[in-house]
């Protein structure tokens, strides 16, 4: 997978790494991890910007991110919590949990937005119920592109001075990349166990 990514970002440019990171965002096809570390791998063999791997890396997560929050933003707490008591256990999310990102947002806004860009499975998911509960436009945009900033910048970096040990760099993100597609999978798996365990005790206890 690493070598796929870095020879598409070789090919395509600093507008490959945007289409692959507003992709990553939208619907995680590629981890981040790859995204980022492969496209500083190639800035070192000079077919990139180092800086603009990370600009337009940051652009594409917030271009990404924009797309869930303005659907969690459309759509409202109102609107969503009839759908997610009805439905909401078949994605391990019910009306507990928004009520508990609610809180969660509305306490630790800023920093939630960006601590949350560096946690795989949190870091696209945090968008909706931003975007729910209302939190300010400047507020969410400032601070999901501070906390992409951050982490992809420490990716792109770490590609970019690992370009002598190829070998080291491809050894290094692509297990790191399956680790958090599997962890991400596997949270999800046990969050709907869970989620279903609680609907049926809520259905004995009535």
């Amino acid at each position: 997978m690493f070598e796929w990514v870095a020879r598409q970002v070789a090919e395509t440019g600093l507008m490959g790494v945007f289409v692959l990171m507003v992709a990553e965002n939208i619907f995680p096809p590629i981890p981040s991890e790859i995204i980022m570390a492969a496209s500083g791998f190639a800035a070192a063999r000079g077919e990139i910007s180092l800086i603009g791997v990370i600009v337009i890396g940051v652009l594409g997560t917030v271009v990404g991110n924009a797309f869930w929050y303005e659907i969690g933003r459309w759509f409202g707490m109102d609107r969503i919590r009839p759908l997610v008591a009805r439905y909401g256990k078949w994605f391990a999310f019910e009306t507990e949990d928004m009520d508990r990102a609610e809180r969660t947002l509305k306490r630790w806004g800023p920093f939630a937005l960006c601590f949350g860009r560096m946690l795989p499975g949190i870091r696209t998911i945090i968008s909706i119920p931003a975007g729910m509960v209302l939190i300010p436009r400047p507020v969410f945009y400032v601070w999901t592109a501070i906390g992409s900033a951050i982490w992809l910048s420490f990716l792109a970096i770490a590609g970019y001075w690992l370009e002598d040990h190829y070998d080291r760099v491809q050894h290094w993100v692509e297990p790191l990349a399956w680790v958090v597609v599997g962890g991400s999978i596997a949270a999800y798996a046990l969050h709907l166990v869970y989620a279903f365990r609680r609907a049926r005790r809520r259905r004995d206890q009535a």
